[in-house]
């Protein structure tokens, strides 16, 4: 049986790369474990960040009805893998250069960034075939205010890049991916590794907590952050007008 899901590992980042053209990258049983594979990969090589990509003219086509028309549905294996994405430590980006429909939001829509080229189109079809897009809705809901997003999941009807922009739904909308998604993984690789982890952390973390608590709870990472010592050598960096020397193994 073909390979489904590409993994490379090469400078300290990890790019999963979807490839089942023939059923639009719908997420079928064998294409949700070999994500798990590579993440399992990507984890295992401590790497910076995971990309997240795919070939063909779609992203991710959502669930492979085949398959759920076939036997009972088990969508655990794909809300596992939406929530790695989401609780890894590591900068998720995803990388959309084609259409993206249903469950293939929640995929996307469970990686810290989203990158989108302009003409790509996005759709939650759930309803029209008498379900509702139940589980990308965490992922998809902490991204996008409810009110932003109802008219799509209620009617299924289509929308654009920059409609999924104005929405928070992505992040970057361009007319070149692939050095949209370099630009921001030379960012993250210029940040010390545990100050990354950390920020995405916060990101997750803050909104949930009253302000006192968070408030509280930021003053105390902030003051054990810049006693330790990436701290000591990012600001040494900084005098000296040089890049950091992080330690690879922090």
């Amino acid at each position: 049986m073909p390979e489904l899901v590409r993994t490379t590992i090469a400078d300290d980042v990890a790019t999963l790369t979807l490839d089942s053209q023939p059923n639009r990258n719908a997420l079928s049983r064998q294409l949700v474990s070999e994500l798990h594979a590579g993440l399992d990969a990507a984890e295992d090589a401590e790497v910076r960040a995971i990309v997240v990509g795919a070939v063909g003219p779609a992203f991710c086509a959502g669930a492979d009805l085949k398959e759920r028309s076939d036997g009972p549905p088990d969508s655990e294996p794909f809300a596992r893998v939406m929530t790695r994405l989401m609780d890894t430590p590591r900068p998720t980006i995803a990388a959309v250069g084609g259409a993206v429909r249903a469950g293939g939001i929640g995929l996307m829509a469970s990686c810290d960034l989203v990158v989108v080229r302009r003409d790509v189109s996005f759709a939650l079809t759930e309803v029209r075939i008498g379900v509702a897009a139940a589980m990308i809705s965490v992922p998809i809901l902490r991204r996008v205010p409810p009110a932003k997003i109802a008219a799509a999941l209620l009617t299924g009807e289509p929308f654009d890049a920059d409609e999924a922009l104005s929405m928070g739904l992505v992040s970057h909308v361009t007319d070149d991916v692939d050095a949209q998604v370099a630009e921001l993984v030379s960012g993250v690789r210029a940040g010390a590794r545990r100050a990354v982890a950390e920020t995405k952390a916060m990101l997750a973390l803050v909104p949930t907590l009253d302000r006192d608590a968070a408030m509280g709870a930021m003053t105390e990472l902030s003051t054990e952050l810049f006693s330790g010592p990436d701290a000591v050598e990012g600001m040494a960096a900084f005098r000296e007008k040089r890049l950091p020397a992080w330690n690879p193994d922090a």
